[in-house]
């Protein structure tokens, strides 16, 4: 009997090779345990961990120390988007400086829109919803119908490669407010201006680019990661899912602040005038900028480690589900 219901699992595809935890390729299809490498090796060691909780032992059982084996693959999926989300959270601190020291850049220029009128700093963080929303557009009605003809799939590239672009975007921007920044500081520096209330003779839409982008990089990112958190949790678990992006902001934004006050203390030391300080005439942001584009490009690189060797749960074609 044992020898047959062996035949029978070879017969479907299912061998001892296999992993037990439900993970499939972009096809259904089991991983082999062998495919898995190191970090799906450790994923499924991780796995086999979790399984324990749903063993039965001599003792007496109640629902409070076994659990069902539906709960244990829930959780499982889960886990295993949790390097993900730690991916996300250094583009939430991007995110932040838009709402914080690119509009403090913004006070120090000429803000003037013709003879009567200035424009208020803070009014420039429309423009990322502007460009989010237009970005969002024609991602929908032209991209992905156009590149949906070569890569065969429904969403015409997958949720980690849109997030990849994303990623990549931020390094772009943090790149050029660095640039934008060393040329405020420099026309600063040529007109004698160094004392905190006297206006920079640069105009405000200078600080545009950078505004602009992280609302193109949003219709990349944030999207993608909303959708990917949500589509990837289990069925029963999909408000959890929905939380991990929300987990990513904000723990993202708590980090923008440490690293700002962290920066400060430390450039500071041993008699340094510091990068960051409340005057911006004298500081360097320019030097924090480009702290944050390396950073971003070292968080891209772990990004794409972490999604080469992560398995979707399931892939759905669109033909299958009219299908259906």
């Amino acid at each position: 009997m044992d020898s047959m219901a062996s035949k029978g699992d070879n017969e479907i595809g299912v061998r001892d090779d296999f992993t037990q935890d439900g993970t499939t390729d972009l096809k259904g299809k089991p991983v082999l345990r062998l495919e898995t490498r190191r970090w799906k090796a450790c994923y499924f060691m991780l796995g086999k961990i979790l399984d324990r909780a749903a063993v039965r032992t001599e003792e007496p059982v109640s629902e409070w120390n076994v659990c069902p084996v539906t709960q244990v693959e829930q959780t499982k999926q889960m886990v295993k988007m949790v390097p993900i989300l730690l991916a996300t959270v250094i583009p939430s601190t991007l995110l932040a400086q838009t709402h914080t020291l690119f509009i403090k850049q913004g006070v120090t220029l000429v803000r003037s829109v013709g003879p009567h009128f200035d424009i208020p700093p803070a009014c420039l963080s429309v423009f990322v919803t502007i460009f989010l929303l237009i970005s969002i557009l024609l991602y929908d009605r032209f991209f992905v119908p156009t590149v949906r003809k070569y890569t065969k799939n429904p969403r015409g590239i997958t949720l980690l490669q849109r997030m990849a672009i994303g990623l990549a975007l931020h390094v772009v921007i943090m790149f050029i407010a660095s640039i934008v920044e060393r040329k405020r500081l420099s026309v600063s520096k040529y007109h004698g201006i160094f004392k905190n209330e006297q206006t920079v003779p640069l105009s405000i839409f200078v600080l545009l680019p950078q505004f602009a982008l992280m609302g193109i990089a949003d219709s990349f990112l944030e999207v993608a990661k909303l959708e990917f958190f949500y589509d990837q949790a289990p069925e029963g678990m999909k408000s959890l899912g929905t939380a991990y992006w929300t987990t990513g902001i904000g723990v993202g934004y708590f980090l923008s602040s440490f690293i700002l006050s962290t920066v400060a203390d430390v450039t500071k030391r041993n008699g340094h005038k510091g990068w960051i300080l409340d005057n911006l005439n004298n500081s360097r942001l320019d030097y924090y900028y480009a702290f944050y584009a390396i950073l971003s490009f070292l968080n891209l690189l772990f990004f794409l480690v972490v999604a080469k060797y992560f398995v979707y749960n399931t892939e759905v074609n669109e033909s299958q589900t009219e299908g259906v």
